[in-house]
């Protein structure tokens, strides 16, 4: 036991030995290390902050917008990184711009994705879902009251037996448990019917709500962006930081108002910003400035390389076209689109409209008209045989729309008893005959969607000023709020009183209306863009056209509607057509007669177009032309005639022609 004993103090003796004993000072020094790295992370923490910001300015591009934020930031001597969060989770990194530095110096700039803070929504949007659960969480209450009174029926029908085999129930007994049964059933059924009717009335008002959530364009909670920057300075100062960044969900096109007096006053023009935008953060009193800019448009010059020649397949072709220049922009309120689809010669009936990039598409009727609804999609595509494919923004309620035709050789396919064969044809040959039917079945689209239409909110403004180089800038000096909802706010840029020259036209030929007509010259100092107008002619609302700037002419010619007080009609005279074969070939001579009536207080200048068709093929020959007193061009077989016709006065114009063509083919005259 004594051995025992001496061996155990010996073990202990060894470990308190080797055990290590810290000194004071080492215990001083490392205490001042644990405050040393305390302090250094305190300092890290301290140097790492959130700014507020607020929008300042905002530029509205055609597409897209430039964000303009103010923040007043202390920054510390040394680096301080500072954080701007609840931003838009659209911005282009690229396009990120610091100013107001000072003698300060950027170390860093970083974009990201915030997925743990939402995009808050306005407070009328909240007060609309909160009374939407509301509702819910009252109709869930409801179904509850009516399980409970069902099962509540169906105790009392499982309970309806009385007494037993061995027991008898008094007369009394059975009249008393025969009124409880029909009183509580009776009251059963009628709260049920009361529940259930005030359960469809709060349905009801659900849906209300639902849609007009829905007509606020609330989708589900997004993201929010996330700007870091870090900045490095020599001192301690408070800097006016201006953060610069473009966004996109935003933009703006133009919408005209054109008021006519009368034909011998000037054009009144009103020109008009429709705004709109859903970046997820509000537009709340901010400076507006409207550009006619794009910053996604390809800056790029192009480069011409020499273009070598060489044999290819005879069904290949090659359809490269050149880039669209800068023109028709989408606009996001549109959601029914009619126009007419033709080429040179007139309308082409039974040609494609669909909306890119969906299964949705019509088919233009013999008049080349289509009406099209607009569920989603910004693109309409249309398409015929033998010509080119041709691709629009959606920019205008009306988009009529001129096909040209394929220069290269077709494909044509020609409808057989066993089915379809193709065979190879040059331009300007004669067509079999298809039924429309046929065609229809072939061509045939889905059947237009219906859809909603966007809201729009009307605001005044205030005056402008008109800056800008490659582009026009219109900064509005009056502030406005636009809400991230992609409602349309309606800002007028700016009004004009337009010299015009007035002038009725008529192309009977596709539509017995006249149409009047403004003619404006100067017009590229107006800065206008393609856009709808809508017309007042005399006090009156006439319906919409479309101003088309891009055209290269001296003057630009709008459109002002129909006057139904001239009155035109296009007459084949039957007398004088005739059909006659000369061996091989057959003569059909044609003579039209257009009258026109002047029902108007005034007289009136009428521009009438006609034509006379044009052979492309050597075996078709129009001959013995007669155009009376109209301008005549040779090269494009249009007739101009300019009438002056007095009030409530007359005036007729005629022309012929002859075509010879083989008798064993057909034509479209």
């Amino acid at each position: 036991m004594k051995k025992i004993l001496l061996l155990l103090a010996f073990m202990m003796a060894n470990y308190a030995f080797a055990k290590p004993v810290l000194s004071v000072v080492e215990v001083a020094d490392s205490t001042q290390k644990k405050a040393i790295c305390t302090a250094s992370i305190e300092d890290v923490a301290s140097s790492e902050k959130k700014a507020t910001s607020d929008i300042s300015q905002v530029t509205v591009y055609l597409n897209g917008a430039q964000i303009e934020r103010s923040s007043n930031v202390l920054v510390k001597n040394g680096t301080t990184t500072l954080i701007f969060e609840n931003l838009s989770n659209t911005i282009d990194e690229n396009s990120i711009q610091v100013s107001g530095l000072g003698e300060a110096s950027i170390l860093s700039i970083n974009y990201g994705i915030d997925y743990l803070t939402k995009q808050k929504n306005t407070e009328a949007v909240e007060a609309l879902q909160q009374e939407k659960k509301e509702l819910e969480f009252s109709i869930k209450k409801i179904n509850n009251r009516i399980v409970g009174l069902q099962k509540e029926e169906e105790v009392i029908n499982l309970n309806q037996k009385l007494g037993s085999t061995t027991q008898e129930v008094s007369l009394e007994k059975v009249k008393a448990l025969a009124t409880y049964y029909r009183q509580r059933i009776t009251e059963i059924k009628n709260e049920v019917l009361d529940a259930e009717r005030s359960r469809y009335e709060l349905q009801i008002k659900n849906q209300d709500l639902t849609r007009q959530l829905s007509e606020l364009n609330i989708t589900e909670e997004k993201s929010t962006g996330k700007i870091t920057l870090k900045i490095n300075s020599e001192r301690q100062a408070t800097l006016p930081l201006i953060l610069k960044y473009n966004v996109a969900n935003a933009g703006w096109y133009p919408i005209y108002d054109l008021k006519a007096k009368a034909i011998d006053t000037p054009l009144d023009l009103a020109y008009k910003a429709h705004v709109y935008q859903t970046t997820g953060a509000a537009w709340t009193d901010v400076s507006l400035i409207i550009s006619t800019g794009d910053p996604n448009t390809n800056n790029i010059k192009p480069e011409v390389n020499t273009k070598y020649l060489q044999f290819v397949n005879n069904y290949y072709r090659n359809s490269s076209r050149s880039t669209s220049s800068y023109s028709y922009k989408y606009n996001p309120t549109v959601k029914r689109v009619t126009g007419i689809v033709q080429d040179s010669n007139g309308p082409i009936p039974y040609a494609n409209v669909i909306i890119k990039g969906t299964s949705t598409g019509v088919v233009t009727d013999f008049d080349g008209r289509y009406t099209i609804d607009i569920p989603q999609g910004n693109t309409l595509m249309y398409s015929f045989l033998g010509y080119d494919n041709e691709e629009l923004p959606i920019y205008s309620n009306t988009m009529n729309v001129n096909l040209k035709e394929s220069p290269a050789a077709l494909d044509q396919i020609v409808i057989t008893a066993q089915g379809l064969s193709r065979e190879k044809k040059a331009l300007g040959y004669a067509v079999s005959e298809v039924s429309s039917e046929d065609i229809g079945r072939m061509l045939s689209g889905n059947a237009p969607r219906v859809s909603t239409s966007t809201p729009v909110n009307y605001t005044a403004t205030g005056d402008i000023k008109l800056d800008g180089l490659t582009t026009t800038r219109f900064e509005i000096k009056k502030k406005y709020s636009i809400p991230s909802d992609g409602d349309v706010t309606v800002i007028e840029v700016d009004t004009f009183k337009i010299p015009a020259t007035y002038e009725y036209f008529a192309a009977p030929i596709l539509n017995e209306n006249v149409f009047l007509t403004a003619s404006i010259k100067d017009w590229a100092q107006y800065s206008l863009l393609p856009g709808e107008a809508n017309i007042y002619f005399e006090g009156s609302y006439a319906g919409k056209t479309f101003i088309d700037p891009l055209a290269t002419t001296e003057a630009l010619t709008v459109s002002l509607g129909v006057d139904p007080n001239v009155i035109i009609e296009r007459e084949q005279l039957d007398n004088f057509k005739a059909t006659t074969f000369m061996g091989s070939q057959r003569i059909v001579d044609n003579k039209y007669e257009i009258k026109i009536k002047n029902n108007k207080a005034m007289s009136i200048n009428l521009q009438l177009v006609d034509r006379i068709p044009k052979s492309q093929n050597k075996e078709i020959k129009v001959d013995d032309i007669e155009t009376g007193d109209a301008n005549y061009d040779k090269e494009t077989g249009l007739l101009k005639w300019t009438v002056s016709i007095d009030s409530n006065s007359n005036a007729e114009k005629r022309f012929s022609y002859e075509v010879r063509y083989p008798k064993s083919q057909r034509i479209n005259l």
